[in-house]
């Protein structure tokens, strides 16, 4: 049936025709987008038309006006009817009759409406007042009644708007800056809303008014389309959820990909993400200009006063070669050729991001038309500009998105296509792939007085994920791809090796540090041979932190500074050539002695607390330093039972666990029995630790039998509403080969959960292994944890009890 037919019913059969014919029309596979919406805006407006010729029977001076998206038609599915009833002032009674035979069918569909009855002045007047108002009168548009009326009142808010202009576009920027601030940047937000973000629908309505303004214009090309597509994207949403909402949450993404045909999530929000890019870009621009237009309005009576009348020159102040700034913002010079200056690009966007300037529309646009591609390899130049631009900070980011919005980058960096736009489905990561490599640059550039060639640390931070988007591993991918990029970018082979390693070995550090023994010599010997070198060391170092940093606030902190730290020293030491002796049991302090005594007198735990603080890494100690955890040394009676019992209180007590290190304690002469002495760092989770009094006790009666972890942590996990969203990955137990001459280490990888470390303590201890250490690793919802385990006799397990024991934890784990 076409869209006439459609119509054709709903006028026949009044509202339930017109309830049925709207269903026909959004059920029909093979109409979608604008024409669609389109056909959904006719249809209403056919329908509301019919009402309001039924009530307004002899009534004049009255029209019916659609204002905001339905005044521009584009209805989705689930969008509000925004109507404005427009009367001359005459026959009020009659007016609100009208109003109730409109509004009440509109609502006994169950349709959101937004209405209002109003006369042209004080339509004018509320508009004055509030600016969402106005907003969506600029988009007014007649359905019914007298034609004259709304075309009065069109004209004159458009005079209002266009008279008002300096004083309202400030105030609707800064609306959109603090909705902005509220909601996020769709094009980095892996649940974006789609309406209210940064650089989503309310933004591309804003720069519509700022056209309608005639003060500004927004860059016109793939404007449209951006919009286009996140329309699309909301009418898909509307239809799988049934509801009107303009969040796209994990749980709808794949049912909205696949209403929209496409090939999975991440395709999806990948559309979503350039779309937002190419509207956020825009709004940058226009309100530049618009803040341009303004500035040069107040100045420019006194200027033409000073200047006898005439018309003022904007002064032109030299940058580089063929750049100049000009009125804020950097342009090319007069005698700028870019057909016959491929640098160009590069030395521009050095200049931009080195002044601290934003790169004009113009001039980005001229050279993405104009400009020469760079020979193979680089000349000196380019490669330099490259690096001085990375190595600019904050004022990177701009320069660089800047070059992005014109296809300039992946004209560069071709390889850069694979990642641009690509979304990380991990809560730790707040930004997209590219995003995250130049975020990374911009840290990188913090630390370049912290080794002796910044130049191969920052283009490494600007590749170092660069394999993400190809098959397996992305630092092998990647380490493939580096090597390719370096070379064609001018730097020679020793060099284009160290940039390698740096992209196959960027996660080694931060992986080793925090999941690893680092009293362990194989430890320290593999990181050793990985990294060979005491300058690559260095780099490593470098980059680690700033990957870290520009990957979100989970990802690093002082404890985990430290931890790198403390492993870099050690392989520094290697790398100079001392030698790695085994390690022997430390002797027990006085601390650890007098616990481990009392614990025998007592025959039950006893155990201390204690803050430990340090300075971040690379920086002096200041007044106040940060606290690094808790130290919570624990002395027991060997017995069964200890790890998963320690980790089930601490689970009890919401205490984040960090490292654990577990042995068996040699006692001063003339002391009988065997003890155990637990060393483990940890965090509270929320608010203060409890006393260590609390946990003492609940440890007794975890250890005697009398206290039901699982049971109190099972009650504790079913008070909580499950949220919905995306399904765990099951969890992984591996065997790390060659980790460890002296213990088997199991890796598990799991969805981090209360009491999951317990669960795993008593899945080992029901495997009868010995755990000597646990390194506790948590980003975001997923956990890493490395154990190193021995036989009863203190020697790694063979290869197939090591081989079952795994496979009986992985199904514990996921049972």
């Amino acid at each position: 049936m076409s869209s006439t037919d459609v119509r054709k019913e709903a006028e026949d059969s009044g509202p339930s025709g017109y309830a049925a014919a709207r269903l026909r029309l959004l059920t029909e596979g093979a109409q979608s987008g604008p024409p669609r919406r389109s056909a959904l805006s006719e249809l209403t407006d056919d329908w509301l038309t019919g009402l309001f010729a039924a009530g307004a029977e002899g009534l004049r001076g009255v029209s019916l006006v659609a204002v905001g998206g339905y005044g521009r038609g584009e209805l989705s599915p689930r969008s509000d009817l925004d109507l404005l009833l427009l009367h001359d002032g005459g026959d009020s009674g009659a007016v609100a009759a009208l109003a109730d035979r409109i509004w009440y069918p509109v609502w006994d569909l169950g349709l959101a409406l937004d209405h209002s009855v109003r006369t042209p002045a004080e339509a004018r007047k509320t508009a004055g007042e509030d600016l969402k108002v106005q907003l969506g009168l600029l988009d007014a548009r007649h359905i019914a009644g007298d034609l004259g009326l709304t075309a009065g009142l069109r004209t004159a808010v458009l005079a209002d708007w266009r008279n008002q202009a300096p004083k309202r576009l400030p105030e609707l920027q800064e609306l959109c800056a603090e909705r902005a601030e509220r909601q996020g940047e769709l094009q980095y937000l892996l649940e974006p809303d789609l309406k209210e973000a940064r650089g989503g629908l309310r933004d591309a309505t804003a720069l519509r008014a700022v056209a309608a303004s005639w003060l500004a214009d927004a860059p016109r090309e793939g404007l449209d389309d951006a919009r286009r597509r996140l329309l699309d994207v909301r009418d898909a949403l509307h239809l799988t959820t049934g509801r009107a909402t303009d969040r796209l949450a994990l749980q709808e993404q794949d049912q909205v990909a696949a209403e929209l045909g496409l090939l999975d999530a991440d395709t999806l929000l990948r559309q979503v993400y350039e779309a937002a890019r190419v509207v956020s870009y825009a709004s940058d621009v226009t309100w530049r200009e618009v803040g341009r237009v303004l500035r040069s309005r107040s100045v420019r009576p006194r200027l033409r006063a000073m200047l006898g009348g005439g018309k003022p020159v904007a002064e032109r102040s030299p940058l580089a070669e063929g750049v100049v700034e000009m009125d804020g913002e950097v342009v090319l010079a007069r005698a700028a050729r870019p057909e016959r200056d491929p640098v160009l690009p590069l030395r521009a966007a050095a200049a931009a991001a080195q002044a601290g300037l934003p790169l004009s529309l113009h001039a980005v646009r001229r050279m993405a038309a104009h400009a020469r591609a760079l020979p193979t390899p680089w000349p000196a130049e380019a490669r330099e500009q490259l690096v001085t631009l990375l190595g600019s900070g904050a004022p990177t980011i701009d320069v660089w998105e800047a070059l992005e919005a014109e296809g300039l980058i992946t004209r560069l960096l071709p390889d850069w296509e694979r990642v641009r736009c690509r979304p990380q489905r991990n809560a730790v990561h707040i930004w997209t792939v590219d995003r995250h490599l130049i975020e990374t640059a911009v840290r990188a550039s913090e630390f370049t007085r912290r080794v002796h060639r910044p130049d191969l640390l920052l283009v490494a931070a600007l590749l170092h994920d660069i394999g993400k988007g190809w098959p397996g591993d992305h630092s092998v991918a990647g380490e493939i791809i580096a090597k390719d990029v370096a070379a064609r970018i001018g730097f020679d082979r020793e060099d284009v090796a160290v940039l390698a390693a740096l992209v196959r070995h960027h996660l080694l550090l931060i992986d080793t540090a925090t999941r690893r023994d680092l009293e362990d010599p194989e430890t320290v010997r593999s990181v050793a041979e990985a990294v060979g070198t005491q300058s690559t060391l260095e780099l490593l170092h470098a980059l680690t932190e700033a990957d870290a940093l520009a990957t979100g606030p989970a990802a690093w902190s002082s404890w985990r500074g430290s931890l790198v730290a403390d492993l870099v020293k050690r392989v520094a030491a290697v790398l100079a050539g001392d030698e790695l002796d085994e390690p022997e049991a430390a002797a027990p302090t006085a601390e650890q002695e007098r616990l481990a005594i009392e614990a025998v007198a007592t025959g039950s735990p006893v155990l201390s607390l204690r803050a430990q603080t340090e300075p971040p890494t690379g920086e002096e100690p200041s007044g106040d330093p940060e606290p690094l955890g808790v130290e919570l040394l624990i002395a027991v009676p060997d017995q069964p039972g200890v790890l998963p019992a320690v980790a089930g209180v601490l689970a009890m007590h919401r205490l984040t666990v960090r490292t654990a290190e577990l042995r068996a304690l040699d006692l001063p002469d003339g002391v009988e029995g065997s003890v155990l002495l637990l060393n483990w760092r940890v965090a509270a989770e929320y608010g203060s630790l409890p006393q260590a009094a609390r946990l003492r006790a609940d440890l007794v009666r975890a250890l005697d039998g009398s206290l039901d972890i699982a049971g109190r942590l099972a009650e504790r996990d079913a008070a909580y509403p499950r949220r919905r969203g995306v399904v765990a990955p099951p969890p992984r137990v591996t065997v790390a080969p060659a980790a460890s001459r002296l213990a088997t280490v199991i890796e598990v990888r799991a969805q981090d959960a209360p009491g999951l470390l317990f669960r795993i303590g008593r899945a080992l201890e029901d495997a009868s292994v010995r755990v000597r250490s646990a390194h506790v690793s948590t980003l975001g919802a997923n956990a890493v944890d490395a154990f190193y385990v021995t036989g009863p006799e203190g020697a790694p397990l063979p290869g197939d009890e090591a081989a079952s024991v795994t496979r009986k934890l992985e199904e514990t784990l996921r049972g």
